[in-house]
């Protein structure tokens, strides 16, 4: 277990290494300057020359890659152009609604797609089976801006249930708080859970049906264990790596989908301060912002490796 603790850190580390690489030179090559954007378009270019020198702009591509990853390792991702405060303020403020947001609609979709998965399972080329089929190919044919639009519709516009858009935060003194806040971000997550509860619920489907074939569970039966008791205690177990590896992706997909939904609800996430930053062409906050990103993703993947490893113990046998 401690050898295949060891190689996924380094695969962790070699990825986020590789991330920072690409993240840093692709934003390099970009068009625009982030001077020329504070100091506007009628501004002399002795002056955008000077606010250029001041930011370090004008060094070596290379030396501001080694000086923003050394920031990183001390805990300092610099300055944000646009907003003139610390990028890791902004942050944190903006993940303390994308990360909720993606959690809440990640655990939708969990519930959702187990479900219906299992139950569609159990009632193989049956009408329940059917039905559950049938309702997963619409809910992946529906877009999920679209999906959110017509949730603000009837939940917000007719029903005048929940909010159309915005964010009441976390503290109670801003007239917000826990209650209020989830509130906010049930539908945002329920557009967002729709497409991938569709996608996984089919998943679950097809590996419970491949688990219900093999040798053990014939076996449990016939010591008479109940259809209904071989499913859960059984099957699931099973059946639950390529469904893990499925929600691995699925949650950077939420994680990185959030910027359509976090614009339909107008909500001050992640998402939205990438897309203000890029058009602010304030990179180093979109440099920081991405690879954040790309870190939950690849935090997400290593924590999959290790339930792989307690669901299947033959996955760190064989990797010994």
């Amino acid at each position: 277990m401690s050898l295949f603790l060891f190689k996924r850190l380094l695969i962790l580390a070699a990825t986020l290494l590789g991330a920072s690489l690409v993240v840093f030179g692709v934003l390099e090559i970009l068009p625009g300057n982030a001077a020329q954007m504070i100091m506007g378009p009628e501004a002399p270019p002795e002056a955008v020359a000077a606010l250029a020198e001041q930011l370090g702009l004008n060094r070596p591509a290379w030396q501001r890659y080694f000086e923003w990853i050394r920031g990183l390792l001390q805990g300092n991702m610099g300055q944000s152009h646009a907003y003139g405060a610390p990028v890791a303020e902004l942050v944190l403020e903006r993940l303390a609604v994308t990360v909720p947001l993606a959690v809440l609609a990640m655990l939708i979709t969990t519930v959702l797609a187990l479900a219906a998965g299992v139950f569609a399972a159990s009632q193989h080329r049956r009408w329940g089976d059917t039905g559950i089929m049938g309702l997963s190919q619409l809910g992946m044919a529906i877009p999920n801006f679209w999906f959110a639009i017509l949730l603000i519709l009837l939940f917000s516009v007719k029903l005048q249930w929940f909010s159309a858009g915005g964010f009441p935060g976390w503290s109670a003194d801003e007239g917000g708080g826990l209650g209020p806040g989830l509130k906010a971000l049930l539908l945002p997550a329920l557009s967002l859970a729709v497409v991938q509860a569709a996608i996984l619920a089919r998943m679950t489907r097809s590996a419970v049906l491949e688990a219900l074939r093999e040798d053990f569970v014939r076996t449990a039966r016939a010591k008479g264990l109940s259809r209904r008791a071989a499913l859960w205690r059984h099957v699931l177990r099973n059946a639950m790596i390529p469904v893990l590896t499925l929600m691995s992706m699925q949650f950077a997909s939420l994680l990185a989908g959030t910027i359509v939904v976090e614009s339909v609800f107008y909500l001050p996430g992640l998402g939205r301060l990438i897309f203000q930053s890029i058009a602010n062409r304030d990179l180093i906050v979109v440099r920081n912002c991405v690879l954040l990103l790309s870190a939950m993703v690849v935090a997400v993947n290593f924590i999959v490796d290790l339930l792989y490893a307690l669901i299947d113990p033959r996955i760190t046998a064989s990797d010994l």
